[in-house]
């Protein structure tokens, strides 16, 4: 690769990866986890740095929406036993 080339690269890369930085800080304050498709933005980000820029997103959807049916599970109540819901102790 011709040196301008690498320095593109390199430009687009780095100004991708503070873009996504800055995202993140905006989105701070909601605390539910981001689903399939910030899952496969890292995911495609990591595989792509790797190779595997495909697999990297689809991996990191599926992480991705795991993730927020957990938490969205957690929030409901879902999962739990009656005894949980209740207060009562656990030993």
């Amino acid at each position: 690769m011709k040196a301008a080339q690498l320095l593109r690269k390199d430009a687009l890369l780095a100004s991708l990866l503070i873009g996504l930085g800055a995202a993140g800080f905006a989105g701070a304050a909601n605390a539910r986890p981001g689903g399939c498709v910030k899952g496969a933005v890292v995911g495609g980000i990591a595989g792509h740095l790797v190779g595997h820029g495909i697999a990297g997103a689809a991996a990191g959807c599926a992480y991705g929406a795991h993730e927020r049916h957990k938490y969205d599970r957690q929030q409901t109540g879902e999962g739990r036993s009656s005894s949980d819901q209740h207060g009562a102790s656990q030993y």
